[in-house]
């Protein structure tokens, strides 16, 4: 009953207020029939993230995890004038499609989509001293979530947001006997958000179409 009620929630929340117009369901058309997992943000979350960058008035966006391009729509939509998103996608055959999808969105000229694993991306962009970045959003492969948060906060300057997306994992975040390395790598996550100066956190449950999960909002103050 809870999981019927959250979706019918989501699909109201999501006629009203995040509305799709057709690059928007092309991109998860095309990601459907193209058999991508569907994990991407819901249309609520992909709007919080337009809202977030709108805010910031984000001219530098960071993007970990592209999939099918349905959050980098969004984001690269909110960028302001002049602005470029960098979007690092592992699976070449993903990133294809992303391309696609964005290209059909007439972003293709401030989107940067750049293929394979990030940790092997990060050093490239270490050398063409990309950022500060205004936003970050990582939403890759979990396992790796602290390390993309550590290499976000060096890139980014007093005022910029690092959102991190997963990371209460059905309610396992609070397991601390779990032996998942996803698990265990969102609790470290959250330990060096508590320990971290840098940074005031918090960390917000969702529930919705796509179940229970919930993300971490970092603001780097220093």
């Amino acid at each position: 009953m809870a999981a019927e009620t959250w979706t019918a929630v989501d699909e109201y929340l999501t006629g009203l207020l995040a509305s799709h117009d057709e690059a928007l369901e092309a991109a998860l058309r095309v990601s459907d029939q193209a058999e991508l997992p569907g994990i991407q943000v819901s249309p609520t979350r992909g709007k919080l993230l337009y809202l977030l960058a709108r805010a910031l008035e984000a001219k530098a966006i960071l993007e970990f995890g592209t999939l099918g391009g349905y959050s980098t729509i969004w984001l690269a939509r909110a960028l302001a004038d002049g602005g470029r998103l960098i979007t690092l996608e592992a699976e070449p055959r993903y990133a294809e499609v992303a391309g696609e999808n964005v290209a059909r969105a007439g972003l293709g000229d401030v989107v940067d989509l750049r293929v394979g694993p990030a940790l092997e991306l990060l050093p490239g962009l270490e050398e063409e001293q990309v950022g500060p970045f205004d936003l970050t959003f990582i939403d890759a492969d979990k396992v790796h979530s602290p390390d993309y948060f550590i290499w976000s906060l060096a890139h980014s300057h007093p005022g910029s947001l690092i959102i991190t997306d997963n990371v209460v994992r059905d309610g396992r975040l609070a397991d601390a006997a779990s032996e998942d390395p996803a698990i265990l790598a969102q609790r470290r996550l959250h330990e060096q958000l508590a320990a971290e100066p840098r940074v005031e956190a918090t960390t917000i449950q969702t529930v919705g179409a796509k179940g229970y999960d919930g993300f971490s909002l970092a603001l780097v103050v220093a």
